[in-house]
C-alpha cells in the first residue's frame, strides 16, 4: 500500500504561483500582510548571515525557506496560546511579537534574547533537539487541567523525529489528550543527513497512526495552505479532540548554520529544483499574477523591509554589553550555594585581571 496517498499534501498555490486550492478563508489584506512579513523576515535572515561573515555576530542558524510554515502557523493561533520553538524558529517568534533584534542578540550571546516579552506566550528557543516537544505537552496538559482553553504549538525539524523525546511527547499527549499541535518542518535534511537516511517511512505524518492521533501533510512553502490547515487543526485540538501531528514539507534554502557548507553533501540539481517554489517567490508570483501586487509596490515592500531590519541591527549592536558572570544568571530563580561560590570566584578573577578559565 502506498501510504503516502493516505496523507496527501494540502496546497492552495503551487510552485508557479497558480491557485490550485481554495483560499476563500484568507482575505486580500491578509495575503498582503503575509507577504510583507515573508519579505521582512527573509531580509533579516540574509542580513544575519552577512553579519556573521563580517564577524559582527556569532554562529547563526538560517531559516530561509521555512518562513511560510512558521508565520502561517502562528497566524492561526490565539494570543494566549503557547509557542515552543527550536533555535531555527525565530520567524515564528518574531511574528508572535518578539523583537527582530532578538535573533541577532541571541547569536551575540546576550541572555536578553531568552527573556520573552510580556504578552507573548512563548518559551525561549530550544537548542536541545526535540526537547521543546516535551515542554509543549506539559504546557498543553496543564492548560487542559485548568480549563484554560489554550493550545500549545511546537515546531521541530525532520531530524527531531529521530529523537526519543519526540516519540515520548506524542505518546503522552495522545494518552492524556493534551491540546498540542506538533508541527514538523520537514526541510529534507538533518544537517547533512537526508530524510531517506533518517527513516524508512514514506512520510512523517503517518507516524500519527502509531499514537492514534490526527496526521496531516501540508505544503510548507505555501503560506496560505499552512494558515488554513493550521486554523482548522488548531480549532479541532482546542475542542478537545486530542493532539495532532502536521508535516510541513518544505526545503532548507541554505546551510544548517553559518558553520555548515551544504555544497559538500547536497546536490546542486536538488537545490535548483526544490528552491524554485520557495515561499517568498511563490507568493510574489501569485500576487503579481492576480492583481494583489505591482512591481512598484513590491519595491516599496522590499525597501521597507530593509529599513526595518536595519533598525533591528542597530538595536542589537547598540545593546549594552553584558558581563561574563552573567553566565550564572537566568538559570535558577535563586542560585545554589555552589553556583554562588563559583560566581564570586569568577568575579574575583576578573577583578584581578586574570583569566576566567579553570
Amino acid at each position: 500500500m502506498d501510504i503516502a496517498q493516505e496523507f496527501p499534501i494540502q496546497r492552495v498555490i503551487d510552485e508557479e504561483g497558480q491557485l490550485v486550492g481554495d483560499r476563500s478563508g484568507v482575505s486580500d489584506e491578509q495575503v498582503r500582510e503575509f507577504y510583507r512579513w515573508l519579505v521582512t523576515l527573509r531580509t533579516l535572515d540574509q542580513r544575519a548571515w552577512n553579519l556573521q561573515r563580517q564577524g559582527r555576530i556569532g554562529t547563526y542558524p538560517p531559516f530561509s525557506g521555512q518562513e511560510a510554515t512558521q508565520i502561517g502557523a502562528v497566524a492561526a493561533l490565539q494570543k494566549d496560546d503557547w509557542i515552543c520553538g527550536s533555535y531555527r524558529d525565530w520567524a515564528a517568534l518574531s511574528y508572535a511579537g518578539v523583537p527582530l533584534s532578538y535573533p541577532l542578540l541571541n547569536s551575540m550571546g546576550h541572555a536578553v534574547s531568552g527573556r520573552i516579552p510580556d504578552g507573548v506566550n512563548a518559551l525561549p528557543v530550544q537548542v536541545v533537539i526535540a526537547a521543546q516537544t516535551l515542554h509543549a505537552v506539559g504546557l498543553a496538559w496543564s492548560s487542559a487541567l485548568q480549563n484554560q482553553g489554550r493550545v500549545a504549538l511546537t515546531f521541530f525539524g525532520d531530524g527531531a523525529t529521530s529523537q526519543g523525546d519526540f516519540h515520548e511527547s506524542l505518546n503522552l499527549a495522545s494518552v492524556v489528550k493534551a491540546p498540542v499541535v506538533f508541527l514538523c518542518q520537514n526541510n529534507q535534511w538533518a544537517i547533512s543527513v537526508p530524510i531517506a537516511r533518517q527513516m524508512n517511512s514514506q512520510t512523517i505524518a503517518q507516524r500519527a497512526l502509531a499514537y492514534n492521533i490526527e496526521g496531516i501533510r501540508v505544503d510548507g512553502n505555501d503560506i496560505l495552505a499552512v494558515y488554513q490547515t493550521l486554523r482548522e487543526v488548531v480549532g479541532r485540538v482546542r475542542e478537545g479532540r486530542g493532539p495532532a501531528l502536521i508535516e510541513a514539507v518544505t526545503y532548507r534554502l541554505g546551510a544548517h548554520t553559518t558553520a555548515d557548507d551544504p555544497t559538500r553533501y547536497r546536490p546542486s540539481e536538488e537545490e535548483q529544483r526544490l528552491s524554485h517554489g520557495e515561499p517568498v517567490a511563490r507568493l510574489r508570483r501569485y500576487m503579481l499574477g492576480n492583481g494583489l501586487l505591482t512591481e512598484d509596490e513590491n519595491k516599496q515592500v522590499e525597501e521597507a523591509a530593509k529599513a526595518t531590519v536595519e533598525e533591528a541591527v542597530q538595536a542589537a549592536e547598540n545593546f549594552p554589553k553584558g558581563s561574563p558572570e552573567e553566565v550564572f544568571d537566568h538559570v535558577y530563580a535563586e542560585l545554589t550555594p555552589q553556583l554562588r561560590q563559583q560566581r564570586a570566584e569568577f568575579q574575583q578573577r576578573i577583578q584581578e585581571g586574570g583569566t576566567a578559565r579553570g
